[in-house]
């Protein structure tokens, strides 16, 4: 009975400051992480978990959660990351539903989170914990180039979104834990995604590559997947920003990520619409029947200009257009509900490659997915994105 009061109350509460703000970029970070925090009662519960599972998803919700608690001081925000952690992980270290030997590289993400919630608690379990994912990418398979496979499940393929998932982590755990060396094993992981999946005719990266061209949906000649996805692109310039933040200043490898960085947005500028600033499912045939423009990629793609402007890694040009995407998700993606909440529309639920239905990776493939409301994906990046548009 009293768990429940106390549940009933933090709900009331969380309703009750949905609407009061005043800086009007921590505003909207807030207004959105106090609304899901109002969706998802118990943060396992994000990206619609009817029971606890350890996810990317959560990583990234995580992520966010502990920005605004950074910007704001409010303990709310600490209070619910480390629900989550209390639930998941134990004195041990143990991760409850993780299993290292599954190398799924999508189960590093959480890792980044944790590292600043143990700078600043120094609870032993979370290091145990952090350890724990350090040691599944000691011994990650790798490609023939030393590329990390996206999951033992997908051999000899490299994803755009496993970029996000592994690189950043072990950036920030190279430079908080002094390993220096991870930084080039770092470096080497987009310089071949660079050197397999790039296509000069587009601009683009593919959202993905078989090494041994063995995968139904890999071209026979190249092991590309058949085109480009807008959220496996968000993934990848989530993840190349977060992943350079880390770096020295004087690491030789610095200035080739950079020059990647400016690659990429080349790219995804060519075709982010003018009018909306937002990004389409598939971004290069934005006029195509059934396409649609996409929460979670533009909210990917506006938080990967905003930080890459502000740190310098790009010219300030580019500031325009992530101004003009920041806008446009305001307008023509956030609904506010009578009740005073906010939600994040026009968000693509999920999409891969292979599996059982076969997911083909085409035009019609990526358009056929499911579409819904406040997705982690989308609502994390808009809520980074907030926070970034509040330096400026």
């Amino acid at each position: 009975m009293k768990k429940s009061f106390l549940l009933l109350a933090t709900m009331v509460l969380l309703v009750n400051s949905c609407t009061n703000y005043s800086n009007k970029y921590i505003e909207w970070a807030e207004r959105m992480a106090k609304c899901d925090m109002q969706r998802n009662p118990e943060a396992w519960m994000i990206d619609f978990r009817k029971t606890p599972k350890w996810e990317y998803t959560h990583g990234l919700m995580m992520t966010a959660l502990m920005e605004v608690y950074k910007e704001t001081g409010n303990e709310e925000y600490l209070d619910y990351v480390q629900g989550f952690v209390d639930k998941f992980i134990s004195e041990d270290g143990s991760i409850l539903t993780y299993k290292l030997t599954d190398y799924n590289i999508d189960r590093i993400n959480p890792g980044k989170f944790m590292i600043e919630l143990y700078q600043i608690t120094g609870e032993e379990k979370l290091l145990k914990a952090i350890e724990l994912l350090r040691e599944q990418m000691r011994h990650h398979p790798r490609t023939s180039e030393g590329g990390f496979w996206h999951k033992k499940v997908y051999p000899w393929q490299m994803w755009l979104d496993g970029l996000y998932m592994g690189a950043p982590f072990l950036a920030q755990y190279g430079a908080v834990f002094s390993e220096p060396d991870l930084f080039d094993d770092i470096a080497l992981q987009f310089y071949l995604v660079d050197k397999n999946m790039y296509n000069p005719s587009t601009g683009l990266y593919h959202h993905a590559w078989d090494e041994k061209r063995e995968q139904k949906w890999a071209d026979p000649e190249t092991g590309l997947s058949p085109g480009f996805w807008g959220r496996a692109l968000g993934w990848y310039a989530m993840g190349i920003v977060d992943a350079t933040s880390w770096f020295p200043d004087d690491h030789p490898k610095k200035q080739n990520m950079i020059q990647l960085i400016n690659r990429l947005a080349e790219g995804v500028v060519r075709y982010q619409n003018p009018q909306t600033g937002l990004w389409s499912q598939v971004p290069e045939q934005p006029d195509r029947e059934g396409n649609y423009e996409e929460a979670t990629a533009s909210t990917m793609l506006t938080y990967f200009l905003l930080k890459s402007t502000r740190l310098g890694y790009l010219d300030a040009q580019y500031f325009e257009y992530a101004k003009n995407a920041y806008n446009g998700i305001i307008e023509n993606l956030i609904r506010e509900d009578e009740d005073g909440t906010i939600s994040l529309e026009m968000c693509c639920e999920v999409a891969g490659l292979g599996g059982n239905p076969f997911r083909d990776g085409t035009f019609e493939y990526y358009i056929s997915e499911p579409i819904r409301d406040n997705d982690p994906k989308g609502v994390g990046p808009f809520i980074l994105s907030s926070i970034e548009m509040s330096y400026r």
